[in-house]
């Protein structure tokens, strides 16, 4: 993903600075401040979480607008990805990171937490995970950062692993090519909460899946994933290792999201 490109919001300010500079008679346009230093999305990924806005300390940095135009009261829900995946820009510094219930019963509650202190020139994902406790109205949620470089090798894809299911034991990625029959290990074990480096593949179509470390039986499978050179992607396991419906909301999934 262009870093340039962090947000369409970062885009909606300009542009409204500028429109209402243009309103005022011989008012000078100012545009050079530049964009903030830092980047972050937002996961929701805590089995049975409400609908969810994320937020900054008491900054919104996710919403959804409704057919009418005002916020609708659905926000990012359980398996979805703030703005369409997309990095918002935001500046260097500690903050409280939080999801808050976006639908009227209980809105603005803050069901996850998490502080961290956010560098310049680095991005970073936040994933709700775990259970949603009903009685308590609280999930589970962590960070990590999302260090590909700067500059991509367009002759490969750079995949990585992030485990966001709790009760699972530590597992590895596995890719295998559909028409080479290659399997690849995708970085070491990872554990709950933690992410594995990105490797590079060439590019194709891949059958992806997990594995307990020592095990020769897949924990999770995913058919057919396409990685396309010059790309970068996180495969993010989230739901309940121990659903073994294949349709169920829950059922433990690999989520495929393009970081770049």
């Amino acid at each position: 993903m262009n870093p340039v490109m962090t947000r369409y919001r970062v885009l909606a300010v300009l542009l409204g600075t500028a429109a209402l500079a243009s309103c005022e008679k011989n008012a000078v346009q100012d545009i050079t401040g530049s964009l903030p230093a830092a980047q972050i999305r937002f996961f929701n990924f805590g089995v049975n979480a409400p609908g969810v806005n994320f937020y900054a300390n008491t900054t919104k940095m996710t919403a959804i607008s409704s057919a009418t135009g005002t916020e609708a009261t659905t926000g990012v829900i359980y398996g979805g990805v703030g703005s369409g995946g997309l990095y918002a820009g935001i500046e260097p510094g500690q903050y409280t990171f939080s999801g808050k219930i976006a639908a009227a019963t209980d809105k603005d509650l803050a069901i996850s937490n998490v502080q961290m202190s956010l560098e310049a020139g680095k991005r970073y994902s936040f994933y709700q995970s775990g259970f949603y406790n009903t009685t308590a109205k609280t999930v589970d949620a962590f960070i990590v950062e999302d260090p590909f470089p700067a500059t991509i090798d367009h002759s490969v894809a750079l995949v990585r692993f992030v485990n966001a299911i709790s009760n699972a034991n530590a597992m590895t990625l596995y890719v295998k090519h559909t028409v080479s029959g290659v399997e690849t290990a995708v970085g070491g074990a990872v554990a709950y909460k933690a992410a594995g480096a990105f490797t590079a593949l060439p590019g194709g179509s891949y059958d992806i899946s997990t594995r307990y470390v020592g095990a020769t039986t897949n924990a999770i499978t995913r058919t057919a994933v396409a990685f396309s050179p010059g790309r970068v992607y996180t495969i993010t396991a989230r739901g309940d290792i121990t659903v073994t419906s294949t349709t169920a909301t829950n059922r433990p999934f690999l989520d495929n999201t393009v970081n770049r």
